[in-house]
């Protein structure tokens, strides 16, 4: 396929259903470009030569259900546009498979850089770079503070054991993806069971909340939080833990999964774990099992798209070194029990 037709994407069959569920949004024949740095759902900018849109769908084969769903991805950021939580306006959602062979959604398209390394940080500076971490913790807390039954996701997630159905659900996962020994893995999955923490009050929670997956804006604001495929209703301190493991520095050079932790003025984990409480008002002092927790579960994702690149399915750059990465998570999270 050419550029402007990327695998997964049939713009002809995308035309039609967007010409009949939204008349007159678009006016010229579409392109479309596969957006780099996706590691799971595919994302994709479409254009008719003068407005831009995105468009969110499953991965190429090997789909792990409750990991890929369209429908809680949209309805999400359908309840949350909105509030003061940034998110894009979701447009349209298509369950039909037989239009690009998958559930899938449209939506605005939101002008704004993620980033994804210290490299891309740096040009910021340490002030900048400083104050759009430190926005990243203020957003995570607006998100929180959202009530859940009054945008209409009371239903959302069940909340109750849920850092036990978790620790269940990813060592699920892990099984769906396991086709090798990963020494370690077992264990820190069964030292996690064995420190459940009680969780505090139920939130929304993003699931994979890290400066890789918001916009940031040339004010340096976040304009919106993209990825919501791991939202759920559950215990808000998994979203910190996951941030708290992206401000650790991974210490593998050239890695295909990378920090920011090591960009200047980037503030140190301990930082952001105050701001959260202080604004928050939630006791975040058991931080260091969420963060092993974050660990464990990144190593899985990791492992599951290793999977799917030795079985050809996947789409895009630097999947070969994705295997290479899993052992070093499930090491951070073991070190991170043990000073924890």
């Amino acid at each position: 396929m050419s550029p402007d037709h990327p695998p997964g994407l049939d713009l002809d069959r995308l035309r039609g259903l967007l010409d009949r569920e939204r008349p007159g949004l678009v006016q010229g024949p579409l392109t479309g470009r596969l957006i780099e740095g996706g590691r799971s759902n595919l994302t994709y900018t479409v254009s008719d030569g003068a407005s831009r849109w995105v468009v969110r769908r499953p991965p190429l084969g090997h789909v792990l259900a409750t990991a890929h769903d369209m429908k809680r991805e949209h309805r999400v950021i359908s309840a949350l546009h909105p509030t003061s939580v940034p998110v894009p306006e979701p447009l349209v959602l298509c369950e039909d498979e037989d239009v690009l062979g998958a559930p899938f959604y449209v939506m605005e398209f939101v002008e704004g850089t993620p980033y994804r390394t210290a490299d891309q940080l740096a040009p910021l500076g340490p002030a900048r770079t400083r104050d759009a971490v430190l926005g990243l913790v203020d957003t995570l807390v607006e998100l929180h503070a959202v009530d859940p039954a009054g945008v209409g996701l009371a239903d959302f997630g069940r909340p109750e054991g849920f850092l036990d159905r978790q620790l269940r659900r990813w060592g699920k996962q892990l099984d769906a993806s396991r086709n090798r020994e990963l020494a370690g893995i077992d264990e820190l999955h069964a030292t996690l069971g064995r420190r459940l923490p009680t969780s505090s009050a139920p939130t929304v929670i993003h699931g994979d909340y890290r400066l890789d997956n918001v916009l940031i804006g040339d004010d340096d604001r976040i304009k919106a939080i993209l990825d919501w495929e791991m939202s759920t209703l559950g215990d808000p301190l998994t979203d910190l833990g996951l941030l708290v493991m992206y401000s650790l520095p991974l210490g593998m050079p050239d890695s295909p999964v990378s920090t920011t932790a090591e960009a200047p003025g980037h503030p140190d984990p301990a930082e952001l774990v105050e701001r959260y409480a202080a604004r928050s008002g939630r006791d975040a002092s058991q931080v260091s099992w969420y963060t092993a927790f974050a660990w464990f579960k990144l190593a899985v994702i990791l492992e599951g798209i290793h999977y799917r690149y030795t079985l050809g399915q996947t789409v895009g750059h630097g999947f070969d070194r994705i295997g290479d990465l899993v052992p070093v998570f499930i090491q951070h999270g073991l070190t991170t029990l043990q000073e924890g």
